[in-house]
């Protein structure tokens, strides 16, 4: 598919705290990891944080090349730049090069991307987890496509046990982002197919959902957002 790619004032992003995602041009796997700025230095240099993994800094050094992206107005922003230095004290931290253009590309805000991951469903009555004297019980099932307004899942599970306007609360990870927890789907549709039954979820965020990655500084809402939007831009580039 192909998009138009336009061009902003790199001064016009910048802002203390704002998130973002770095993809590093050596990492294999194109993984985005949660950062967000920190200061600059007027058309010299960009202060982010250092993103952890697994409770390590990601594998960087002085030279490597990166991208860095983020959401604004419903549009994936970025650059390319590189790392002018690293430092662990007194807090993590990497240097990088001032843009001199980002590109701006206008993509759908709620379009869908393929996905096969697994996910884990939990009935909910009257905004409350039913049958709260017993055990929840927890449903597993597989991701099939996912936008930053909701998704569709397949599962083993008979098409009756399920009804439209029926709320669960769901669990899933975003890969390279961080862990999906406590966020509510409103059933939409449900349809048997042969592998199983589908459902297509619309989700509400009600603040108690919650995502599990140091150095995101985002929203569940605004994660799903920008995973959608990368995955559009990689497919689109």
């Amino acid at each position: 598919m192909k998009v138009s790619v336009l061009h902003r004032d790199p001064t016009s992003f910048l802002a203390v705290g704002l998130s973002v995602q770095l993809s590093l041009s050596e990492d294999q796997s194109q993984a985005q990891y949660g950062s967000s700025i920190l200061g600059w230095g007027d058309r010299q240099w960009i202060l982010c944080e250092w993103p952890f993994h697994l409770g390590q800094p990601i594998p960087c050094s002085v030279g490597m090349s990166c991208r860095l992206r983020y959401i604004y107005d419903g549009k994936l922003i970025g650059y390319r730049t590189e790392v002018l230095n690293t430092q662990m004290q007194p807090f993590p931290f990497l240097l990088l090069a001032f843009p001199s253009t980002l590109d701006e590309v206008p993509l759908r805000k709620h379009g869908r991307v393929l996905a096969q991951e697994p996910i884990v469903l939990t009935p909910v009555t009257n905004d409350r987890t039913s049958a709260q004297a017993e055990p929840l019980t927890r449903i597993g099932a597989l991701l099939m496509d996912l936008s930053a307004a909701g998704c569709a899942v397949l599962l083993q599970r008979p098409a009756r046990e399920f009804f439209m306007g029926m709320l669960v609360r769901v669990e899933f990870e975003i890969v390279g982002t961080g862990h999906v927890n406590n966020l509510t789907g409103v059933i939409r549709n449900v349809s048997i197919q042969a592998d199983g039954t589908q459902l297509g979820l619309e989700f509400r965020f009600d603040g108690q959902e919650t995502i599990e990655y140091r150095g995101w500084g985002g929203s569940v809402q605004k994660a799903l957002e920008s995973v959608v939007l990368r995955k559009h831009f990689i497919e689109s580039a």
